[in-house]
C-alpha cells in the first residue's frame, strides 16, 4: 500500500530497560541505546492511503493517527532486524481500525481526533480521545511545531537510531510477525511541544519520566507498506 504521513512529531523518552522489558512480549528482544529503552509519543495525520497505483478515496484514505511505540528486534539469529513495536495506534477512522486490527494484528483503537494549524506560525493544535469499546481511556491535548531547518539524521547517532526504522513487529498467539515499510530518510526538524494533557502512554502501562523529551518534527514523508509475514 501507499500512504503519506504529515505534520508528524516524534517525542521520545528514555525508559529503564528493566521496566520496558516487562511491557513487551517475551517473543521479542528489546532494542536499546546506551543502556536505555525509548518510548515514542507520535501524533500525525495520514493521507493517500490506498493500494499502490490506485487512486485514493478521500473519506476513507485520510485520517489522524497517534502512536505509542518502542524499539525491538526479532529473536532470529539469521535476521534480527531492528524495528518498531506499537503499544497503541489510535485513529479517527473506524474502517481503518477494523482492517488494521484484523489484517496487521496491531493494537488499533477508535478515537475522536482533531488537528488544526496556524499557517503563519506553524503551530499545530492536536487532540485525541479514545472511544474504543472496552479499551483503557487515553487522551492527548497539546500543541507542537517545527523550530529549525530540515536535517537528515546521521548514522550512528541517537536521532538516526530512533527514526530510521523500516519494519514493525507484532505478536499474536505466541507467533511473531513482521511488516516491511519503505520511505526516503526522514526530513527532520528540531521541534517544540506544549502539553495540556497526555495519558496515551499511561494507558499502555508506561510511566513517562519527568525529563524533557527529545523532539523531532517532519512535515511529510511518502511511504510504501507491505503486509505482515510470520517470522517464527
Amino acid at each position: 500500500m501507499a500512504q503519506s504521513w504529515h505534520d508528524l512529531l516524534f517525542a521520545h523518552y528514555p525508559i529503564h530497560m528493566e521496566v520496558m522489558r516487562s511491557l513487551i512480549p517475551a517473543e521479542l528482544e528489546l532494542d536499546t541505546y546506551d543502556g536505555y529503552a525509548w518510548v515514542g509519543v507520535v501524533p500525525f495525520r495520514m493521507s493517500g492511503i490506498r493500494p499502490r497505483f490506485c487512486p485514493s478515496v478521500p473519506w476513507i484514505s485520510s485520517f489522524l493517527e497517534f502512536n505509542i511505540r518502542t524499539y525491538v528486534k526479532a529473536k532470529d539469529p539469521d535476521d534480527p532486524r531492528p524495528g518498531v513495536y506499537f503499544f497503541s495506534l489510535d485513529a479517527a477512522n473506524p474502517i481503518a481500525v477494523a482492517v488494521a486490527r484484523s489484517t496487521f494484528k496491531l493494537a488499533y483503537f477508535n478515537a475522536d481526533m482533531s488537528l488544526t494549524e496556524d499557517g503563519r506560525s506553524e503551530v499545530i493544535h492536536y487532540q485525541s480521545k479514545r472511544k474504543h469499546r472496552g479499551a483503557s481511556e487515553a487522551e492527548f491535548i497539546g500543541r507542537y511545531g517545527p523550530q529549525g531547518a530540515v536535517v537528515l539524521a546521521q548514522p550512528d547517532t541517537l536521532d538516526h537510531w530512533l527514526t530510521e526504522r523500516y519494519c514493525l513487529y507484532t505478536v499474536d498467539r505466541g507467533r511473531v510477525y513482521r511488516g516491511e515499510i519503505h520511505h526516503q530518510p526522514w526530513p527532520l526538524q528540531p521541534a517544540w511541544i506544549e502539553v495540556e494533557k497526555n495519558t496515551m502512554a499511561e494507558a499502555a502501562g508506561i510511566e513517562l519520566p519527568a525529563t524533557e523529551p527529545l523532539l523531532h518534527f517532519a512535515r511529510r514523508v511518502d511511504v510504501v507498506v507491505w503486509g505482515i509475514g510470520e517470522v517464527f
